[in-house]
């Protein structure tokens, strides 16, 4: 099909129902505003921690220090254009930045996707095979397990780059979310996109369902081990270095599964669903791992406390 693009410009829609309201953009910007800074300085702060404290370079923080990362980039992809939009009357976004913002989004949000599977594999590993935890997660591993997620990442957003530039867009040009993402996007083609939403639903819903099922596996050989141990406090023990891995992991999972395995229709629940996963769900990460980790709550309090060396 010849390209017969004509849309230079999208205007997002989301939260247009709400829009009439006094101060209401306003109160939107105050409020994602503060989440965006809790979000930023405590990932920034746990990234901080364990890069500055020795103790904690193990595959566990290694990993965590990734997600943190990820995190940071996942929401700043789509929150700076959110704040902005707040502010403004018309909130439009160009064709090609919204490519470049739909390739960015899918390239971290498949990388959230991974970096969670490949964390419940090492606390697979480190609670089924204890006595060969060293040996498998050894620092190869562990860079050779980033590297193929961001080669997956690279491989899955340029998919769905691919899918939606090919697509006419000649009108009307209005986004019903507050980012640009392949689902309300492809909506808008001036052509049967049928074939293409098989081909979306299956790229990045499959994507997030394997993940969410390796995940899942991984915790079941987890919990049977964890059932053997003999010990109270063992199990204890055991129990706390998951449940926060689990919550951030259920957090993330369920609102991508409900909007990623399922058609192009949009549902009321969308607007919330999406702010959720790609906002909340990444402010909560560091609250979640540093709560009932008491090696990362140390380290902190000893990061915080320590006074700039004199010169």
């Amino acid at each position: 099909m010849e390209n017969a693009t004509q849309v230079t410009e999208f205007v997002f829609k989301a939260f247009a129902s709400f829009s009439g309201l006094p101060y209401f953009n306003s109160s939107l910007f105050c409020v994602f505003l503060f989440l965006y800074s809790l979000l930023f300085s405590g990932n920034i702060l746990i990234i901080l921690t364990i890069s500055s404290s020795h103790h904690l370079h193990t595959p566990m923080y290694f990993f965590l220090s990734k997600l943190s990362f990820i995190d940071l980039c996942y929401s700043s992809v789509t929150v700076p254009k959110l704040l902005l939009d707040s502010l403004s009357e018309r909130k439009v976004i160009s064709f090609n930045s919204c490519i470049v913002q739909l390739f960015s989004f899918h390239f971290f949000g498949c990388a959230e996707c991974f970096i969670f599977t490949v964390m419940a594999y090492d606390r697979f590993v480190a609670i089924c095979k204890p006595l060969q935890y060293s040996r498998i997660m050894n620092r190869q591993c562990c860079l050779l397990l980033i590297a193929a997620t961001w080669a997956v990442c690279i491989i899955h957003s340029t998919i769905q780059k691919g899918l939606t530039t090919e697509l006419p867009f000649c009108g009307p040009n209005e986004i019903h979310s507050y980012f640009c993402d392949t689902p309300p996007l492809i909506k808008l083609a001036c052509t049967d996109i049928t074939v293409i939403n098989i081909i979306t639903v299956a790229n990045s819903g499959i994507v997030s369902f394997c993940c969410f099922l390796t995940v899942v596996v991984s915790y079941v050989g987890i919990v049977s081990s964890v059932l053997k141990i003999k010990t109270i406090e063992g199990r204890r023990k055991a129990f706390s270095t998951c449940v926060s891995h689990l919550t951030a992991v259920l957090l993330f999972f369920g609102p991508c599964v409900f909007i990623y395995m399922r058609p192009s229709t949009e549902l009321q629940a969308d607007q919330v669903v999406r702010v959720f996963y790609t906002f909340i769900a990444p402010t909560l990460n560091p609250v979640i791992y540093t709560l009932r980790n008491e090696e990362i709550k140390t380290s902190v309090k000893n990061l915080l406390s320590r006074k700039p060396h004199s010169c």
